[in-house]
């Protein structure tokens, strides 16, 4: 069954260690990475965007899904399904479907609009035991058409929405969705670190974990993060897996073409890449 993220994110930033976040696109993805977690005996969340959840049909279909192959799968490790960058409409909307986890992303607000919507959110979230993620500071580049800037965050602000009752709070120090260019200065530990002093034990959130260097990860994990996000490297892995086997010709010609055979490629990658991201994580062994 599905479960909240909040006592897997305590336990994490306690253990000093992160959960993933790796975000699902279709059955193939989600089937890789929930076997990886019970392979590994590790926590982990399952992370929606809007646009995923368009593609899969709605949110119905995702919740149904997930909660079926869970069952089918045997699958005993905690798993919450959680709403990536989620809108004001799309929270209630995967409230009403059964998700697990929220988060509402009223980064773009000003603070006191943010601030507003969040404390509904949190209140129709809790109500019906789902943990919520809000987000001070726009986090960089571009995911499924969320866009931002980039920017680092105001402590103090952030305080103000880790006080609203809040599960996790994503801040921005730096980072950035997709690939990282050459000349980025990488993650603001100062300001993460101020973070922290600010909000004590919330357990905080990285998102961009694509081609974050180890050393940074592990000391972002050190000063409090318990989530990290990850979803390019899995796009990328997938992607380059099956174009080498196009490339290759298997059983693409003539009557041989199957399908499940065309995606076997790209679901043993994206199962390898979980699998390094959780040990990276130091979630191996925690579920």
């Amino acid at each position: 069954m599905l479960v909240s993220a909040t006592e897997m994110l305590k336990k994490a930033k306690a253990g000093h260690y992160a959960v993933g976040q790796f975000n699902i696109n279709n059955l193939e993805w989600t089937k890789a990475i929930l076997l990886t977690a019970q392979e590994n005996n590790s926590p982990v969340i399952l992370g929606v965007s809007e646009g995923a959840g368009k593609y899969m049909t709605g949110f119905k279909t995702v919740s149904a899904m997930v909660k079926a192959m869970i069952e089918e799968l045997n699958i005993t490790v905690p798993v919450a399904l959680h709403l990536d960058h989620g809108t004001y409409e799309g929270s209630k909307k995967c409230i009403e479907a059964g998700f697990s986890s929220i988060m509402f992303d009223g980064s773009s607000l000003g603070i006191e609009e943010n601030v507003e919507k969040t404390k509904e959110i949190v209140a129709l979230a809790h109500s019906k035991g789902i943990s919520v993620e809000a987000e001070v500071g726009a986090i960089g580049g571009e995911e499924d058409g969320v866009v931002g800037q980039g920017e680092c965050a105001d402590p103090d602000e952030c305080k103000k929405i880790a006080d609203l009752g809040i599960d996790m709070l994503a801040a921005g120090i730096g980072n950035i969705h997709g690939k990282y260019p050459a000349n980025w200065a990488g993650l603001s530990f100062e300001t993460l670190d101020a973070i922290q002093q600010k909000t004590g034990e919330m357990p905080l959130v990285l998102h961009g974990g694509t081609g974050i260097p180890e050393d940074m990860i592990k000391k972002a994990i050190s000063l409090g993060v318990a989530k990290i996000n990850v979803n390019t490297e899995c796009q990328l892995s997938f992607a380059d897996a099956t174009r080498k086997y196009i490339e290759a010709g298997s059983d693409l010609q003539g009557k041989g073409f199957d399908p499940r055979k065309l995606l076997a490629p790209g679901f043993e990658a994206i199962k390898a890449t979980v699998k390094e991201k959780m040990e990276l994580f130091g979630s191996v062994n925690k579920a």
